[in-house]
């Protein structure tokens, strides 16, 4: 049996609801205490979607059920929904920091528990999709996978997987090489490198700058969302599609705000603060939000240069690849919009290593 949702509570009156609203899209399991449900994950880990759970609970409550699963590190791969008459701000952020997906207070409004169950599912499903789909397509992520699988119980690693998955379904929908993302985290990790060094009032450490290269990957994740005419056009786009083009970055953060509980906190924000800020200018000419100077964040600001100059040197479906030389002049000149002096400044030192990177993969 597949689509199990299964529906964990010690009051029938209310497993019975939650069956009711549920059932004319998923096949519902019930248990009305945490012995029943592990029985249930144990011999149906592979078929259940999701988890509705209750915390208190006779024999074994809800807690014991979370701990037991992560011992057996199903939370990455079954979404725990809490539905609890606990309203203290302390057991919900206990519950989130344990890895549950989401947190309903009872009394419950049906139509919200449902859409909600829905929405966690469709995540989750969309989750193994990818990863199913980019293990097949390159060698290289196949070993990441696996890599993953034998490492699930780290946190960075789960959170890195994640967002190369997400950022590689760009990559081969938009008909590149499926290089680019790995060549802007590679100019990212330089020129983040060098910030560092030369201006330490940016607050940069080895562990921020890991972040934002990870993060990185997830600059155009919004471009899932643009239709192919508009995407992959071999011409100019119109004054009307580049405005939907545009949207790519506010349509990314939706998708990004969507896997909120699934990772690092820290991970969520730097990846947000780039998708959506990415095509910002110093001079308050970018957009979405026309943002200048110090205001744009600096992590979206180092991922910018990295992204421009990976697009002037290499071929796309609208332009031939300009040259190395050549893409770098166009950047200090301006003709690609304006950055920060100090970012220009490290881009200049570090020009030969953003060519030797570039030689190494075309």
């Amino acid at each position: 049996m597949e689509n199990i949702i299964l529906v964990v509570d010690d009051v029938e009156i209310n497993r019975e609801m939650l069956a009711n609203f549920l059932e004319s899209e998923y096949h519902i399991v019930t248990a009305e205490n945490g012995e029943e449900a592990l029985k249930e994950i144990r011999n149906q880990k592979e078929n259940i979607e999701a988890i509705l759970l209750d915390i208190q609970m006779p024999v074994k409550d809800g807690f014991s059920v979370i701990h037991e699963m992560q011992e057996m590190s199903l939370m990455d791969k079954i979404p725990i929904l809490i539905i609890s008459a606990e309203h203290s701000v302390e057991i919900e952020n206990k519950c989130f920091e344990m890895g549950v997906s989401d947190f309903i207070h009872k009394p419950f409004e049906p139509s919200l528990v449902k859409q909600r169950v829905k929405n966690i599912v469709e995540l989750f499903r969309y989750k193994k999709s990818l990863e199913e789909k980019v293990g097949k397509q390159t060698a290289a992520l196949r070993k990441q996978y696996r890599l993953l699988q034998l490492q699930a119980a780290k946190l960075k690693e789960s959170n890195e997987k994640i967002i190369d998955i997400l950022g590689n379904v760009v990559e081969y929908r938009n008909l590149e090489s499926g290089e680019h993302i790995k060549r802007v985290k590679g100019f990212t990790q330089i020129l983040a490198n060098s910030l560092m060094k030369e201006y330490p009032e940016y607050g940069l450490t080895d562990e921020r700058i890991e972040i934002i290269v990870a993060a990185s990957s997830l600059h155009d994740i919004g471009k899932i969302a643009i239709p192919d005419s508009i995407l992959l056009k071999p011409a100019r786009l119109t004054d009307d599609e580049f405005e939907y083009m545009k949207s790519h970055t506010t349509r990314g953060c939706d998708i990004i705000n969507q896997i909120k509980g699934i990772w690092d906190e820290g991970y969520r924000k730097t990846s947000y603060e780039i998708c959506r800020h990415h095509h910002e200018r110093y001079d308050g000419k970018g957009y979405p939000d026309g943002l200048s100077g110090e205001e744009i964040p600096i992590s979206a600001q180092i991922v910018s240069i990295a992204d421009v100059y990976d697009a002037l040197v290499c071929e796309r479906v609208y332009k031939d690849a300009f040259s190395p030389e050549k893409a770098f002049h166009m950047i200090v000149s301006g003709e690609c919009g304006v950055f920060s002096p100090k970012l220009l400044e490290c881009f200049r030192k570090v020009r030969k290593d953003f060519e030797e990177l570039i030689a190494k993969t075309q």
